[in-house]
């Protein structure tokens, strides 16, 4: 009977990475060793107010990159100075779990990431204080799935990677085995 596939990254996760966390934060049991949960991509598109259709292609464009059909996000409240009113949709988002989230992640690191333009690493401090890491791209052409002669407009989207980590240290910690490339250690080089 033939293997079953698994992705790259749980592969590595659970062959080098637990082990490497086990060894650095002393756990006990390997449960206890921090892992993802979840990947959550938002687009918000602002000009979806004028034009509905604005809605249709980012969704397109988020479910070419997420390999899932995302959901179309809607305006909790009504803001006059915005021309905006409650339940107009003005984005779209797309949760990502098990093999999908390692595939994306995979992308996002090897492929998408190295495309940016004047790319210094992702921003250390961008953690919420329970283990969870938020980035922003500023433009969807960074991924290979989207075509640049397709795109009406540039837009950006959010990246949020939820992990099961306790403390900011235990995620950065786990998110640079996974391959994140922060800068290396700013606070290293005041003190030299």
């Amino acid at each position: 009977m033939a293997k079953a596939y698994v992705p790259r990254l749980k592969k590595q996760y659970d062959d080098e990475i637990i082990k490497a966390m086990t060894e650095k934060f002393g756990y006990k049991n390997a449960f206890e060793v921090p892992k993802l949960t979840k990947i959550v991509l938002n687009m918000g598109v602002g000009e979806a107010t004028q034009d509905k259709k604005k809605v249709d292609q980012a969704a397109a464009e988020m479910e070419l990159i997420a390999g899932q059909k995302p959901v179309v996000t809607r305006a909790k409240k009504s803001i006059a100075q915005f021309k905006l009113r409650e339940g107009m949709p003005i984005g779209v988002k797309v949760t990502l779990r098990r093999e999908r989230m390692f595939e994306f992640l995979d992308r996002f690191l090897t492929i998408a990431l190295p495309r940016v333009r004047d790319f210094r690493g992702l921003n250390p401090k961008s953690f919420d204080g329970r283990g969870n890491y938020a980035t922003g791209i500023k433009e969807q052409l960074i991924f290979p799935e989207i075509s640049y002669d397709q795109v009406s407009t540039i837009r950006g989207m959010d990246v949020v990677v939820a992990t099961t980590a306790k403390t900011d240290e235990e995620a950065r910690e786990l998110l640079r085995l996974f391959g994140f490339p922060f800068p290396a250690d700013t606070t290293q080089k005041k003190a030299a």
